[in-house]
This record gives structure tokens, C-alpha cells and sequence, in this order.
């Protein structure tokens, strides 16, 4: 069963800061890969410390931080960023 994506308002902004490539690339990534799989987990690495109950993607050089909502098969985009900075709070 699909999964749809959501984009919380800051990662919305965080994305539309990205080279229009780098947002074609992540955009392609959630829609291709997550999105239609059974688990978005396979794709994802859980989160630990201040960021527990969060997931990570890798995207190139970009990671977008996901918060998985099971009961309604949402996939919530929170953060989009470069590897060097996306963890700062």
C-alpha cells in the first residue's frame, strides 16, 4: 500500500532554499523510492538521541528527516538539509 509524503512548512522552505536539481533529486527520491514501498524503513535509518522517533534518508550529499505516521501511511518531511548542518537545531 503507497505511503504519502508530507512536507511540514519548514522543510517546505528548507527545500525551496536547494539548487532546483538537488529538489528534483530529493522530490524523486521520496516519490520513486518511499512513497510506493510496503515499508519506508528499508530505505531509512531510525534516528537516536535528540532526533529518537525520527528517520534519516540519504539523498547525495542531503539528508531529509522524516517522521513516520503508521496509522495514517504518512510519510512527514520535517527537515531537508546538507549533511554538514541538517542536525543543528
Amino acid at each position: 500500500m503507497p505511503w504519502t509524503i508530507e512536507f511540514d512548512r519548514r522543510a517546505l522552505r528548507d527545500l525551496q532554499q536547494l539548487d532546483h536539481s538537488v529538489q528534483r533529486r530529493i522530490l524523486d527520491y521520496l516519490e520513486q523510492r518511499v512513497a510506493p514501498a510496503a515499508s519506508p524503513r528499508d530505505f531509512g535509518e531510525a534516528l537516536t538521541s535528540t532526533f529518537a522517533g525520527l528517520w534519516r534518508y540519504r539523498v547525495g550529499d542531503y539528508r531529509v528527516i522524516c517522521r513516520l505516521e503508521d496509522a495514517r501511511l504518512v510519510v512527514l518531511v520535517v527537515r531537508i538539509g546538507h549533511r554538514r548542518d541538517v542536525y543543528e537545531r
